[in-house]
């Protein structure tokens, strides 16, 4: 299976409908891959929370309309990061799209986990309810974003719910780039599972981005890493090693706490 990681450079000077239009160009570049992921808002910016009011788009506004369309013409699943989502009968979401290579609409997810400590994302946008998964031909992919990353039970239930790799779009400050290596070999070491974790470069509202896209397999190795600019990274890989691992040592197997209700 081939990836193709987009990291994508968030410049302020450049506006959200020519980032849409520049952004589909490099996934329809990516014809030939089997899965093409994007970072977490990258129509704004993850820091630029000043924007995610004026930005704020339903479900099937102009980010879908593009990007379903650049699925459709590269003929590739596409998770197409997350978008600033206005629910018109709710508050903001921090939401993801995943589409088909026909262009359809396959899984929608609401960031569960918000950022900011009683400030910013954590009081502007609304959380998530549910854990979401996406069959693909040959692998299940679970669906996290960015800040979900440090929350090792979001993972937990997407492998119980079938998960085999991990897809994390992120808006990762560089100040903490060490914790996303970690976390991310973390993640994939604890579930058996491949990590496919897609960040931002540049810098959002001031903040610069930690990029290093990065790729793990079920063991921890590192696959691919990309450096701090913008860049795709791509990578083949084979989902079977996912159940191989899990056999091979089957670690899952002896899980105890939390598979049972409390008395």
């Amino acid at each position: 299976m081939r990836a193709s990681l987009i990291q994508i450079a968030v410049n302020e000077d450049e506006s959200v409908d020519s980032r849409r239009q520049r952004v589909a160009a490099l996934v329809r570049r990516q014809a030939g891959a089997d899965l093409v992921v994007l970072p977490e808002l990258w129509t704004i910016g993850a820091f630029a929370y000043e924007e995610f009011g004026r930005e704020a788009e339903p479900l099937d506004g102009p980010t879908y309309e593009v990007m379903a369309k650049a699925a459709s013409d590269a003929g590739v699943w596409l998770h197409a990061g997350s978008i600033p989502e206005r629910d018109p009968d709710g508050p903001l979401y921090n939401t993801s799209l995943v589409f088909s290579p026909s262009g359809e609409l396959a899984a929608a997810y609401r960031k569960i986990h918000r950022f900011g400590f009683d400030k910013g994302e954590a009081v502007l946008m609304g959380a998530g309810q549910e854990l979401v998964t996406v069959r693909l031909p040959g692998t299940t992919l679970g669906l996290a974003t960015c800040y979900d990353l440090r929350f090792p039970e979001l993972f937990r239930g997407l492998v119980d719910a079938g998960a085999e790799t991990l897809v994390l779009p992120a808006g990762w400050p560089e100040r903490r780039r060490a914790h996303w290596t970690l976390l991310a070999q973390a993640r994939a070491v604890e579930n058996q599972a491949f990590v496919l974790a897609c960040g931002t470069a540049g810098a959002h509202a001031g903040v610069p981005q930690a990029g290093h896209s990065i790729v793990v397999d079920p063991w921890g190795e590192v696959l691919a890493e990309a450096g701090p600019d913008e860049e795709v990274l791509t990578v083949d890989f084979d989902p079977a090693k996912v159940a191989a691992t899990r056999e091979q040592f089957p670690a899952l197997k002896d899980r105890v706490l939390g598979l049972r209700p409390p008395r």
